[in-house]
């Protein structure tokens, strides 16, 4: 796998005044070279794929080229054409390390969890094997990862205009803005690409997250993790490509559409459950009123209740607004619990990765 590095700590340099000329030079390469100090690191690059003959063999060879000591894994997410033997052949023909690996069940986020469960690297990337990622880049990536600067760093395509520009599906950029600005208001971040596929992933994040979505939400449910457990997520402006002529994307308007929405509810009920069952309570409250206009009318005047179906239905609303504000209640301390778990798990993790290294 890669050989990649991290930087000396800044405490282990020696002082200054007690230094030749020679010593300083070299100390002064080291601090604007951090590469020099860096120890190796095993690179996995993660490529899932489906159906994309047209495209695989160039992806591979791209980061083969910017990155020829890593190991590339294609994750075959059960293609009906030539993918997995096209792909098997490139690592033939340039004795690539890693492989292809398949994974049957639909779904990118199935493919992911299939490469994180099977492969052990230091630092991993995740790319679609598409072509419209700048495999160039991949170093610009990884380093904030290697010298400990970040958990997770996300190749930013926003930034710069190029995934409007290249993309000329319209709906998901106005999908991507919706989900980036509920996100970032939720856990008070400034994210910009919220649901870019290229990533540079410590083995801390790697190993501790637990992957629930089978589809392409695994971009936002990776970001939603990384941020509700306070790991550390840079932004790296890169470019991006619209496709190559006659690669067909597997995303549909309508039904990432409706991925959307559910995916923003989503966000709400499981990192957020006391903000979105009090929102549920409070609609259910405030119809539960309105239906008991009449109630109140009846009773204030003739002191009888002429409205009983009304008085029922108004009396039910008000009932499930209450049980619904209990369960946000009760799922706001289970999800505290939760997240004190999975803080401890995380710390765990990395004092093991640092002991062993």
């Amino acid at each position: 796998m890669a050989m990649l590095a991290t930087t000396a700590a800044a405490s282990n340099l020696p002082n200054r005044t007690q230094m030749s000329n020679r010593e300083l030079e070299a100390s002064d390469a080291s601090v604007m070279h951090p590469s020099s100090n860096l120890q190796e690191k095993r690179l996995a690059i993660v490529l899932p794929a489906y159906n994309e003959a047209i495209t695989i063999r160039g992806t591979i060879e791209n980061f083969h080229a910017a990155a020829p000591d890593a190991a590339i894994y294609v994750v075959d997410n059960n293609s009906s054409d030539a993918t997995r033997s096209i792909a098997s052949q490139v690592f033939s023909e340039n004795r690539i390390k890693g492989g292809v690996i398949a994974e049957p069940r639909q779904g990118k986020g199935n493919a992911v969890r299939r490469a994180f469960l099977d492969i052990d690297a230091d630092i991993y990337v995740l790319a679609d094997a598409d072509l419209t990622y700048p495999a160039e880049r991949i170093h610009d990536l990884v380093k904030p990862v290697i010298e400990g600067e970040a958990d997770m760093v996300v190749g930013d395509r926003r930034s710069g205009g190029h995934y409007a520009s290249g993309n000329k599906r319209r709906f998901h950029n106005f999908g991507n803005s919706m989900v980036q600005t509920l996100v970032n208001r939720l856990f008070h971040s400034r994210l910009v690409d919220i649901m870019s596929g290229y990533r540079a992933l410590s083995r801390a994040f790697v190993k501790t997250y637990p992957i629930l979505v089978a589809g392409f939400q695994i971009e936002t449910d990776m970001t939603l993790h990384a941020l509700h457990q306070r790991m550390r997520v840079k932004e790296i402006e890169i470019e991006y490509r619209d496709r190559p002529a006659g690669s067909v994307s597997k995303l549909n308007t309508l039904s990432d559409g409706a991925r959307v929405v559910s995916t923003i509810a989503q966000i709400l009920r499981f990192y957020r459950p006391l903000a979105f069952f009090t929102a549920l309570s409070a609609l259910f409250a405030i119809a539960g009123f309105l239906v008991a206009i009449p109630v109140f009318s009846d009773w204030l005047d003739t002191g009888y209740i002429e409205h009983v179906p009304s008085a029922v239905l108004a009396a039910a609303l008000e009932i499930v607004a209450f049980s619904l504000l209990g369960v946000g209640l009760v799922l706001d301390s289970v999800a505290y619990h939760e997240r004190r778990k999975s803080e401890l798990h995380y710390l765990a993790s990395t004092m093991s990765r640092r002991e062993a290294g």
